[in-house]
């Protein structure tokens, strides 16, 4: 699925068409800094039933978020230097006990991710506007 966004109001219209299509627990969200991860996955969390406030995890590397069909964690792996950092964190575990794991900048993990079902938006800034691809 391809998208442009033009303004903010046009992340509820993807999410609006992604959730029905979400079937795999992984979420790989990528784009450069500034892209809209936060604020797509703001709006996707809301539209989850989910009241809490929505951050970037850039510092404390995952939020957590509570939703009516569970919990969902919000990963940032930019500041993580190697695989050995990502399973510290104990990815693992939360993997195995999420509604939902969306997972920011997952380049440094993505290859453990072989043999697994999982969905991936990539978000590129062109300046004008994004353009977000999902599968």
């Amino acid at each position: 699925m391809q998208f442009n966004i033009k303004s903010i109001g046009d992340w509820q219209n993807i999410v609006d068409q992604i959730i029905p299509k979400l079937k795999h627990h992984i979420f790989l969200l990528k784009g450069n800094l500034g892209a809209g991860k936060t604020t797509f996955t703001q709006f996707l969390l809301k539209n989850l039933g989910s009241s809490d406030e929505v951050s970037s995890p850039t510092y404390s590397i995952i939020n957590e978020y509570n939703t009516p069909k569970g919990k969902v964690y919000h990963f940032d792996l930019y500041r993580l230097k190697n695989i050995e950092e990502v399973y510290d964190i104990g990815i693992e575990e939360y993997l195995d006990n999420a509604f939902l794991c969306i997972i920011e900048w997952p380049e440094v993990y993505e290859e453990e991710l072989y043999g697994l079902s999982y969905h991936t938006m990539s978000i590129i800034n062109t300046g004008e506007n994004r353009e977000v691809s999902f599968d």
